[in-house]
């Protein structure tokens, strides 16, 4: 992709998009197809409820030079817990910060909140991801999703700076 900026702090623009919408439908199902040739079978991102990222949760696109390129919501799990979804940037748009940009914004979104804490899921073999959320200060920790395969997914969490809500 041309358009793509070579610097690697690139700013991208994020912008609050519904779920449903077309480019976050192109991104999630671009993402399942990624996480299929890894694994050899995916979640469904059609089988994602929009509510899920209804407000107090959102779903954000990063767009570069108007380009679709990447994509990640947030919902909460409960008063004091948010959960990143559906995070994903386009093999073109890799190694331009965009991942770094995206999360930032979802963790930010979260703070604000009242969320104390955040966590989200990835594979094993998403090598990248897994480098990705290290760097801000995730760690590794048991699945809080039922059924989830401990040789394949990775559960995540990172404390939020912020106390709950009053």
């Amino acid at each position: 992709m041309s358009s793509v900026p070579t610097a690697p702090d690139a700013p991208a623009a994020i912008r609050l998009t519904p779920y449903a919408h077309p480019a976050a439908r192109r991104l999630t199902r671009a993402l399942r197809a990624e996480q299929i040739g890894l694994y050899g079978f995916a979640d469904d991102p059609d089988t994602t409820p929009e509510t899920d990222f209804d407000p107090p949760g959102l779903f954000l696109i990063a767009h570069i030079s108007e380009e679709p390129v990447g994509c990640g919501g947030i919902r909460l799990l409960d008063a004091h817990t948010a959960e990143i979804k559906r995070m994903y940037v386009a093999a073109q748009a890799r190694g331009h910060g965009v991942g770094r940009y995206l999360l930032e914004h979802l963790e930010r979104h979260a703070s604000t909140l009242g969320a104390t804490r955040i966590m989200l899921e990835t594979g094993r073999r998403n090598t990248a991801a897994l480098a990705l959320y290290r760097r801000a200060g995730y760690v590794s920790c048991p699945s809080y999703v039922s059924g989830r395969d401990h040789q394949i997914n990775r559960a995540m969490t990172k404390p939020l700076g912020n106390s709950p809500r009053n």
